[in-house]
């Protein structure tokens, strides 16, 4: 037996030897490779052919194939064996075991401010008002100049708002979508625009920089002040219970004359003072005004022939007096054992 045909026969054995003892791929890949591949100890012997007396090379190469066949044969058989340990573990593992009770999924709900707003839509579309949104980003001309406040206005200040640039900003308010609906000119309008609005105020208890309005509107021929009192009395029946009253004190804002802010009657107490209402039996809620005749002009509507009203509140004050939360920033700091309360 020549020194080839010993070195080829030792190959097999020791890849053979080897292949009986793995327990894992990866270790069969290895020994693929070692044994096999480019520049595996098999194929080295093919390699080193050139230093074979040609007579010789047929004999060397029968015995190369043959032990490569060898151990591929095997390499199979000990790949099929390890996939199907492989599926049999994996499957073990992820049994399903019916007879057990199903795992519990957290389900979702409605956010407190979306309670409160969709209570207060179906109010308003009970009445006969529509529900319109508006941009975000918005003109300085809407969110300003069409609701009488000039560059120079005071209110301006009390506003104060995130700029874009000179002539765009992120809306304080949502009366700017009431001026578009103005503008159109689609007589007569009963709706309301609630929305997200942005104003630069510190984080505290009752203050954000991003919180919610609802804003109304209607204008109509003969329009009252006593239309805007009737609404505002049954709206706040509805949300906060029929035994409510509401107080209107006189009040300034410039898109609205006469102008008034709107109490009700504290609906823990009955109006006899409790710490909800901080003893005074009353809680203020929005802000109110006939539209201002300015305000119809600059929108395209005569002020001689229509009039009409305008209020806004703030949703999360709704959320906050509904629910009785002491503290706004609890609506969004996401922690789940507050939001399920709701």
């Amino acid at each position: 037996m020549s020194d080839i045909e010993v070195k080829v026969k030792e190959i097999m054995q020791d890849a053979l030897g080897k292949l009986e003892s793995v327990k894992e791929m990866d270790a069969l890949n290895e020994i693929r490779v070692n044994f096999l591949g480019k520049k595996g100890v098999l194929t080295s012997v093919m390699k080193s052919m050139k230093d074979v007396a040609p007579e010789d090379r047929p004999k060397v190469g029968k015995w190369v194939n043959e032990a490569r066949e060898a151990i591929e044969s095997r390499l199979e058989n000990v790949k099929t064996v390890l996939e199907n340990e492989i599926q049999d573990r994996k499957l073990k593992a992820e049994a399903i075991d019916v007879t057990l009770p199903a795992t519990e999924k957290m389900m979702g709900h409605r956010h407190p401010n979306t309670i409160a707003l969709e209570e207060v839509e179906r109010i308003f579309v009970g009445m006969g008002y529509e529900v319109i949104e508006g941009p975000e980003i918005e003109f300085d001309e809407y969110n300003f100049t069409k609701l009488n406040i000039p560059a120079d206005h005071p209110a301006k200040d009390e506003q104060d708002t995130f700029y874009i640039t000179k002539d765009i900003l992120l809306r304080t308010q949502t009366s700017p979508v009431q001026a578009r609906v103005m503008e159109k000119g689609h007589l007569p309008i009963r709706m309301i625009s609630p929305g997200r609005v942005f104003r630069s105020d510190e984080v505290d208890a009752t203050h954000s920089p991003s919180f919610h309005q609802i804003e109304g509107l209607v204008i109509d021929k003969n329009v009252t002040f006593a239309d805007l009192k009737g609404t505002l009395d049954v709206f706040a029946k509805e949300l906060f219970g029929p035994e409510t009253k509401t107080k209107f004190r006189p009040h300034h804002f410039p898109f609205t004359e006469p102008s008034a802010e709107v109490d009700v009657s504290c609906f823990k107490c009955g109006g006899k003072g409790c710490r909800f209402c901080k003893g005074e039996g009353w809680i203020e809620i929005l802000g109110c005004g006939m539209v201002h005749p300015h305000v119809l002009e600059m929108c395209g509507i005569d002020p001689k022939e229509y009039q009409g009203f305008a209020f806004g509140v703030g949703l999360e004050r709704i959320a906050l007096l509904k629910y009785e939360i002491d503290d706004m920033r609890l609506l969004y700091e996401n922690d789940i054992r507050f939001l399920n309360q709701f």
